[in-house]
């Protein structure tokens, strides 16, 4: 999890090749409404979320091992997601408002765009418990990072 710009995709193939787990990207769940205000530049609302989210939750429970690469930027809505998941761990990629903001004026994503950053740091609720790892270090030691912290 993390805000947009945080390497969610990039980290989560690389860790899911690693582990042979299936990477499931969260922006591919998103319904049409939902893609076209944010590509409108106008920051979803939780109404907006909740059949998102409880479609990623069902998706996580048809699979054995899955990484999710999802911003969930709120505790409910992890709560959300792994709602009667037995094993759910949470990994926050995290970095600074520069960086991430470098990132996301650079690339250009299908429907974010880098304007929306702010409100995604501004609705940042940190995770408890969460496997934090810096994303200003290359993509190789986040990965491996977070298979030592997973056991693996």
């Amino acid at each position: 999890m993390g805000v947009s710009g945080s390497g969610k995709t990039t980290i989560g193939r690389a860790l899911g090749r690693e582990l042979g787990w299936r990477y499931l990207d969260a922006d591919d769940y998103h319904p049409a409404a939902n893609v076209a205000k944010m590509a409108a530049g106008t920051p979803l609302q939780d109404e907006d979320r909740w059949p998102w989210l409880d479609q990623l939750n069902a998706a996580l429970r048809k699979e054995k091992n899955a990484i999710l690469g999802c911003s969930a930027l709120k505790e409910s809505y992890r709560q959300r997601l792994g709602a009667g998941l037995q094993d759910f761990r949470i990994v926050h990629l995290r970095g600074s408002f520069e960086l991430l903001s470098k990132r996301a004026t650079e690339r250009k994503h299908r429907f974010m765009p880098a304007s929306l950053l702010q409100s995604q740091f501004d609705a940042l609720e940190p995770p408890q418990g969460a496997i934090e790892v810096d994303v200003a270090q290359s993509v190789a030691a986040c990965v491996a990072q977070i298979r030592a912290q997973l056991g693996g």
